[in-house]
């Protein structure tokens, strides 16, 4: 194996154990930020020495075994153990797990709980929405602070910057790292589910820049999903959301053109769907309507989101959807989590089931939601549902002006195409 293999090998062993060793290095040293810190030592050891030696058998365990031997020299070089007793534990717990010899176990043992307090401290409240984000995709994604700002179209140092902020707050203010106790559960457990799906929304719609879509942070969401799903198995709302991204996701490769320009999901070619995908995301959703009970308002607001989905990917051609249970079910959703968002969608879908007037109703009383002001969607929809009603002028001018709120070049040239299409009606 070349020196070039070896280190194509190391980077994808890394991808694989980053999140891994982190986690399990966490609950020895209480310190999200030490615990990175040794980690990306324990990689730069193997930089240094596989190419030398090959790749171990057990290539994670390890990285782990040097990284523990790191934190012991750490504990010892910054005398914790003349400061505190508590650190002592954390030396012998750590020299004990050291000098086991079967550290892929060791590691292994732990590391589906040591998972998910990461999890759960990386999308902790005390900070903001986007420090979570950054923290999510630096410490679980794997992502360099590079990817995740070419991803989000901000410069390298905001993204550094809100890593280290976001660090240095869970140290400042001692945030345990454990599974929030069962009374905070509920509330801990919405934040970590609202960050997967920004992410993954982020790269399923991108808000801004040249591209329609993002792959790359959706493949993330659904990879944190899924091992969300598998770390806690009983929470109906974790497959609901997941249920949700694997449908999602398996309409990729029909959402856009050959060119690259935006394909709305009616006009998509059904047969491209990702079939496994849609596989997936409908067992993932039987999964959280078992645990949630046989009652439709059981359902959780993903959940409900993922069952509308289904409607759509189970539906062979458009007109073989069920438009009236989707209303139904955005009416469920709007109960659990009232949102004028919400509402647009569902006129949407009434237009589908009782003609674009029954939609436009709806639209006109949203337009005075302050909420939906700059929101560019809302005129759109209302551009399509005039343009149906033969009101060609008034929906080419709600099609310029959905263009001028969109911050998405494809979208915005999409919009203008469809402007331009009703005035050469």
């Amino acid at each position: 194996m070349t020196a070039t293999d070896t280190h194509c090998a190391i980077e994808a062993v890394w991808r694989i154990e980053q999140a891994k060793l982190i986690a399990g290095l966490a609950r020895l040293v209480r310190d999200v930020g030490v615990a990175e810190e040794l980690a990306q030592d324990a990689l730069v050891a193997a930089l240094e020495q596989w190419p030398k030696s090959g790749i171990p058998e057990k290539p994670g365990a390890w990285l782990m075994a040097s990284a523990k031997h790191r934190a012991i020299d750490l504990f010892r070089r910054s005398k914790l153990l003349e400061r505190k007793r508590r650190e002592i534990s954390y030396e012998l717990e750590i020299e004990q797990e050291a000098a086991q010899p079967d550290f892929d176990r060791a590691l292994d043992d732990s590391v589906g709980d040591d998972l998910l307090r990461l999890i759960f401290i990386s999308c902790h409240p005390v900070l903001s929405t986007e420090a979570r984000v950054a923290l999510t995709l630096r410490l679980l994604g794997g992502l360099t602070t590079e990817e995740i700002a070419r991803a989000f179209l901000v410069p390298e140092t905001t993204i550094q910057q809100r890593v280290v902020r976001a660090k240095r707050t869970l140290s400042e203010k001692r945030v345990p790292f454990e599974v929030p106790p069962g009374d905070e559960l509920g509330g801990r457990l919405a934040s970590v589910l609202a960050v997967i799906y920004l992410i993954f929304n982020e790269g399923y719609s991108a808000t801004a820049g040249d591209d329609w879509m993002r792959p790359q942070l959706c493949e993330e969401a659904l990879r944190l999903g899924r091992i969300l799903a598998e770390l806690a198995r009983e929470e109906p709302e974790v497959h609901g959301l997941v249920a949700l991204m694997e449908i999602q996701a398996s309409r990729f490769p029909a959402r856009t053109a050959s060119t690259g320009e935006p394909v709305l999901l009616l006009d998509q070619d059904r047969a491209r769907w990702n079939q496994l995908l849609i596989r997936r995301g409908l067992a993932a959703l039987e999964r959280a309507e078992a645990l949630a009970g046989t009652s439709r308002g059981a359902a959780g607001p993903y959940a409900l989101q993922a069952a509308i989905a289904a409607c759509h990917a189970r539906a062979r051609t458009p007109e073989e959807t069920d438009w009236a249970r989707i209303v139904g079910l955005y009416g469920a959703l709007a109960e659990l989590t009232p949102s004028p968002i919400i509402d647009l969608n569902r006129a949407v879908a009434l237009a589908m089931l009782f003609g674009p007037e029954a939609g436009l109703e709806v639209v006109e009383a949203l337009r005075s939601e302050p909420a939906l002001q700059r929101y560019h969607l809302l005129p759109s929809v209302r551009g399509d549902l005039l343009r149906k009603l033969g009101r060609l002028e008034e929906a080419r001018t709600e099609f310029v002006r959905a263009a001028g709120l969109t911050q998405n070049e494809r979208e915005r040239k999409l919009l203008l195409d469809r402007a331009a299409g009703c005035a050469r009606s």
